[in-house]
């Protein structure tokens, strides 16, 4: 991708697959000095009780998708939209659009003498076609059983059910097609920190 001309900081995007050490990533860039948003965690604010948000997901998916008391049961929802495009599709159309209102807001508040770049962490960046809301993409891969594996034991569920997860969003090699860096996270924790210094450092030169 070219980057494009905005003034103020620039915008990086990271992205990936599911559970393929997006997380981790983003923690060593925060820790480079870099500012680092996370969507995952605008999207739990936008359906925090006593949202619109929360109040339009229990709309259209019903009261079954909370908790006792008042909570989204974010387990149960995403059994319903993984197994169901039309449902995940409903979904992302509620709560996207306050995600990427937030995320604009949080940049337009950054300083551009203080830092000459910052990260959002968009989990779904390609599928919802935001990739040109950036100056650069950064991609985040591993092998699908290493993906599947993470999932599991991360979700707690089966390994039919993780890798419906995986198909769900946009092939891994895809991403790595339209990314201008690609960090591994196969490897040691000390290999993926070697890559996301190299990229810090290029991204600053």
């Amino acid at each position: 991708m070219q980057d494009v001309e905005r003034a103020g900081v620039r915008r990086v995007a990271l992205t990936g697959g599911i559970a393929s050490g997006k997380s981790y990533v983003r923690a060593r860039f925060e820790a480079l000095g870099v500012p680092t948003i996370d969507s995952d965690v605008l999207a739990r604010e936008a359906v925090a009780p006593g949202t619109a948000g929360l109040a339009a997901v229990v709309k259209r998916f019903g009261r079954d998708v909370l908790h006792a008391d008042g909570t989204l049961d974010r387990g149960k929802l995403a059994t319903i939209v993984f197994a169901d495009s039309d449902a995940r599709r409903a979904l992302e159309a509620l709560v996207h659009p306050e995600v990427r209102r937030a995320t604009d807001e949080w940049f337009a508040a950054l300083a551009a003498d203080r830092c000459s770049y910052a990260i959002a962490d968009i989990p779904l960046l390609y599928e919802v076609g935001r990739e040109r809301d950036f100056d650069a993409v950064i991609v985040v891969a591993c092998d699908p059983d290493t993906q599947a594996q993470r999932v599991m034991k991360r979700d707690g569920v089966s390994e039919t059910d993780a890798r419906q997860r995986i198909v769900a969003q946009l092939p891994i090699a895809q991403k790595i097609r339209s990314a201008d860096y690609v960090i591994w996270t196969e490897g040691a924790f000390e290999d993926t920190d070697r890559q996301v210094t190299a990229v810090f450092d290029r991204l600053h030169r």
